[in-house]
């Protein structure tokens, strides 16, 4: 009997697993691994019974702990895959956010490191094949498993095409007909591409020279040889596919000038990205103005570590970060370059990579698992200097970050909604640069209040760029008063607005309309009773898209038929209130068929390239109008456009929030600054009812200074942001008298130790069949913040230690937006 001596470890682990785990969990390391284990590495270990995942490294430890540990049971990378830096900032995330390490670190990974385990079903030899005494399922699957002796749980899903199949697996566990095992696998795979040669002895030319003179071979043959001869003579590197095409020649073809000895063909790795020339002259200068603004922005970093850049629309803002770049890269250091969603800036992408070439990576959501791993590991092995990405940019492994610039950094898409962690991009920057020693630019044409206030009270730098680059004027900006000016065409597009757009595009000029709502009709009234036509699933009205046809949900994506009779008294008497881009689309055709018109929203703008391709042709003048949505609001430049018409400012005025006219401000002073930015000034118009009100005044005047002392002064006295931080706490559950039993506990627990508004229902009371509540809490500033956070988790705990409410969901909103 062999006698194995089991080896007390003196090295554990605490390991980071990508699970809302509130701590991490500590692990032992077996002798035969304790050379491989480092900090920011992957390892496999077991989370219950048999569940394995792959985990990150967060500390090595050599002091036993108190209690029984599992050991780890490999480790996947020999180099970190995460280095200490990003580590910490990953805890500062969890902590500020109340959230957790293993939240971070799932939305911080690509998917192809996030490894788990798969359920695979192994058939037990020893079982027999008598299956008389089984169900029909579990003879269904026995016998599958007789033959094939290995499924996986997706295979015994499509076996019986039933979504509940552990019920059958554990009887035939427990019947011991199978077992189960887990494996872990890696999803990584190297992109493959296939080169194509000349054989070394024909690189001598009298030898080239005599096999073509005499080449017996059949004459497609001929023609790919020639077709390879003129690709290598062009391009160098000849791949075997774009051969193929190139002559129009089968593999057959080409393997037999293979086995003749005359071509060579060899299988690389190649990169998933497209690679461009590193070095790129920079010829564009820099005007006065913004020279000035730049020498400010570099005095400001020798005594501050965060820059607010006011820039008004057109102003050159991006130029100013270029130069910038260009010094961060002289230091060999790294820039990271946030916009708020990189989709919509395919423009800047290619402006920038004009300046920057192959120095510049781009990181979004579009791009597939694979090539976000090859970008990942690219800045971790410190192979790319400037990185333009959307928020989860900031997440990437930076070795020696320089400078970070948050373009437009008042958007609020720089805020992750769902799931955790929920944070905001901008202000994890600002603590990112602090961890890392970079300088943090914040630029705006409209920046947030809580921004300026921030540079007001001297804890930012300032620096206003206030004149438009090429001395143009901002645009003239004109009030429609639709209450009293003639109604045309349902008042979606008043006279004034349409004469507009008619002389606009006579001057061979091209049109911007911005409505903030997609769809046909928002919404549609019976006429005779009232009724609303809602989702079943969400308390929510359904919007009509003409494309379809149907009713759509905008919150969990449902779709029905279009109604013919109201469900409530059966009339045929429907009324379509409010408009959306869609309908607004189709009236411009009817008004205006001679112009080109197209419409960019998220209905119409779908795929990798088609915001790209939408951008193209306005810019080569394809088009004469183009209407949307907020897409048409974020990093689009464009030389040609006139007139910019806003068609229902009201709508963006009657939002229940109190950052509603901050909101409005943004959208309509950002989408004006469309008009006008080379040889003209512009014109704005804007339709509304509510005339009067301060926000247009304060968009009519360009007068962003004005707006944020109107603001800032209710704001303080009602103690909202930037004058107090905000904790909102959500709860949802399917059952309503659950999720409010649950609600009124939290409140009662928090009450005692802080103010709690609420709980009430949101404007949207339940989304997919859960309902909510929410309530929300005002904390200071400073210390005291922190420690009522601690409160507010303890709170939850004690609320979910009631069994009767701990199957309600909590989510926890730090700085909503």
């Amino acid at each position: 009997m062999l006698d194995f001596k089991y080896e007390v470890p003196d090295t554990w682990v605490e390991v980071i697993l990508p699970l809302a785990l509130p701590v991490v969990y500590t692990y032992e390391v077996p002798a035969r691994l304790k050379a491989e284990v480092k900090v920011g590495c992957r390892v496999e270990v077991v989370f219950g019974k048999n569940k394995k995942y792959a985990g990150i490294i967060k500390t090595i430890l050599h002091k036993k702990p108190s209690f029984e540990t599992k050991p780890i049971l490999q480790v996947f990378d020999g180099d970190p895959l995460v280095f200490p830096l990003q580590l910490n900032f990953w805890n500062w995330l969890a902590q500020y956010y109340m959230c957790t390490e293993g939240e971070v670190m799932a939305a911080a990974l690509p998917a192809n490191f996030k490894l788990s385990s798969e359920t695979i079903i192994l058939f037990n030899e020893d079982a027999g094949e008598d299956f008389t005494q089984l169900s029909n399922s579990e003879y269904l699957v026995a016998e599958a498993l007789l033959i094939r002796k290995q499924l996986t749980m997706k295979e015994v899903h499509d076996i019986l095409d039933a979504q509940h199949v552990y019920p059958v697996v554990k009887q035939l566990i427990d019947k011991r007909i199978c077992v189960i095992w887990e494996k872990m696998s890696e999803k990584i795979k190297p992109k493959k591409q296939k080169y194509v040669y000349l054989h070394p002895q024909y690189r001598d030319e009298a030898k080239l020279e005599a096999l073509l003179n005499g080449f017996s071979g059949a004459p497609k043959q001929m023609e790919l040889l020639l077709a390879f001869l003129y690709l290598e003579k062009k391009d160098g590197d000849v791949v075997q596919a774009d051969l193929l095409g190139k002559a129009g020649a089968s593999k057959a073809q080409l393997n037999a000038l293979e086995q003749k000895g005359i071509l060579q063909v060899e299988e690389r790795t190649i990169d998933r990205l497209a690679t461009l020339p590193k070095f790129v002259e920079i010829k564009q200068t820099l005007s006065e103005a913004q020279l000035a603004a730049l020498a400010d922005v570099k005095a400001v970093f020798q005594e501050k570590e965060v820059c607010l850049l006011h820039g008004v629309t057109g102003s050159g803002k991006t130029l100013i970060y270029v130069k910038l770049i260009e010094e961060v890269l002289a230091s060999g250091k790294q820039v990271i370059y946030l916009v708020p969603e990189i989709a919509l800036t395919s423009q800047l992408i290619r402006r920038l990579q004009v300046f920057f070439g192959g120095n510049i990576a781009v990181y979004h959501s579009r791009f597939n698992d694979q090539e976000r791993v090859e970008i990942w590991n690219k800045i971790r092995n410190n192979e790319t200097q400037i990185v333009l990405g959307a928020r989860s940019a900031l997440l990437l492994p930076f070795t020696n970050p320089g400078l970070i610039i948050v373009d437009e950094e008042h958007d609020p898409s720089y805020k992750q909604q769902d799931p955790a962690p929920r944070y905001n991009a901008r202000d994890a920057a600002i603590y990112f640069g602090m961890l890392t020693g970079s300088k943090v630019l914040l630029g705006s044409a409209t920046p947030s209040i809580e921004s300026f206030h921030n540079a007001r009270t001297d804890k930012y730098g300032y620096v206003l760029l206030k004149e438009r680059y090429g001395d143009l004027l901002l645009p003239d900006v004109e009030i429609v008063n639709m209450a009293t000016e003639s109604k045309y065409e349902k008042a979606i597009i008043g006279e004034r607005l349409a004469q507009a757009i008619d002389e606009t595009i006579q001057k061979d000029k091209q049109v911007i309309l911005f409505q903030n709502r997609r769809g046909y009709n928002p919404y549609l009234l019976c006429g005779t009773c009232g009724d609303i036509p809602k989702c079943k699933h969400c308390d929510v009205s359904l919007t009509l898209h003409k494309y379809s046809n149907k009713l759509h949900c905008h919150y969990c994506g449902s779709t029905y038929p279009r109604l013919v009779s109201c469900t409530a008294c059966g009339s045929q008497n429907w009324k379509e209130k409010n408009f959306g881009t869609e309908k607004a689309e189709e009236l411009l055709d009817t008004v205006f068929p001679d112009y080109k018109i197209a419409r960019m929203d998220m209905d119409s703008v779908r795929g990798k390239t088609a915001h790209d391709n939408l951008v193209r042709q306005f810019e080569s003048r394809q088009l004469d109008i183009l209407i949307g949505t907020q897409m048409l609001v974020k990093g689009l430049d464009f030389d040609h456009v006139d007139l910019v018409g806003i068609l229902d400012a009201d709508g963006l005025l009657s939002f229940n929030d109190f950052r509603a006219n901050e909101r409005a401000f943004q959208l309509m002073e950002q989408v004006s600054g469309r008009a006008g930015r080379k040889n003209d000034r512009g014109k704005v118009l804007i339709q509304a009812i509510q005339v009067d009100h301060p926000v247009l005044r304060f968009v009519k005047e360009h007068d962003y200074n004005g707006m944020y002392e109107y603001e800032t002064k209710n704001r303080k006295n009602f103690f909202y942001p930037p004058f107090n931080r905000i904790v909102q706490i959500k709860l949802k559950h399917k059952n309503q008298q659950k999720v409010e039993g649950a609600a009124n506990k939290l409140a009662n627990i928090l009450s005692k130790d802080m103010q709690v508004l609420g709980p009430a229902k949101p404007d949207i009371s339940r989304i997919r069949n859960m309902y909510i509540l929410e309530m929300m809490i005002k904390l200071q500033k400073g210390n005291s913040g922190e420690v009522l956070k601690k409160v507010i988790r303890s709170g939850i705990q004690l609320m979910h230690a009631d069994k009767m409410y701990s199957p309600v969901l909590v989510v926890i909103d730090v700085d909503p937006i």
